[in-house]
């Protein structure tokens, strides 16, 4: 080793390491919120079909929707998520609240991929993540709601 490479070693690991490791974080941080995302929309389905399915007597179905969405939007702020009407639907088969019935709710949202500058145009490029539950409503309880 002559005298002028001394040091050149450290210098090619700072690059190789800065080389590999911005990647690294990146993804790192898009796995992150992708497993946050899906964390929320598992909770706010299984915490809507609850909150639907065990409406108080005299609530009507719009208002027993109302609620799940509140329980559903709850759910997602815990994970630091917003939660817009679109994203969540409630389907009930044959009828709802109605025994025998099962109310399955779904939830979908996209997750934005972090550090993408809006100055680059169009719609940011993200990851869909969608979720679902499906809660019965006993046989043996009582008809809620409008019916």
């Amino acid at each position: 080793m002559t005298k002028d490479e001394r040091g050149s070693a450290v210098v090619e690991f700072s690059w190789l390491a800065l080389l590999l490791m911005v990647p690294l974080v990146y993804v790192m941080l898009g796995v992150f919120d992708v497993q946050r995302a899906s964390y929320g929309a598992t909770a706010a389905t299984r915490a809507a079909g609850r909150a639907f399915i065990i409406v108080p007597s005299g609530l009507s179905e719009d208002e027993a929707r109302d609620r799940a969405f509140e329980a559903a939007r709850l759910a997602m702020k815990d994970q630091g998520m917003e939660l817009s009407p679109g994203q969540l639907t409630i389907s009930c088969n044959p009828a709802c609240l109605q025994p025998g019935s099962t109310v399955t709710v779904t939830l979908n949202t996209s997750v934005a991929l972090p550090l993408i500058p809006d100055a680059l145009g169009g719609e940011p490029p993200a990851i869909q993540i969608s979720s679902s539950h499906t809660e019965p409503y006993g046989d043996y309880r009582e008809a809620k709601g409008d019916g």
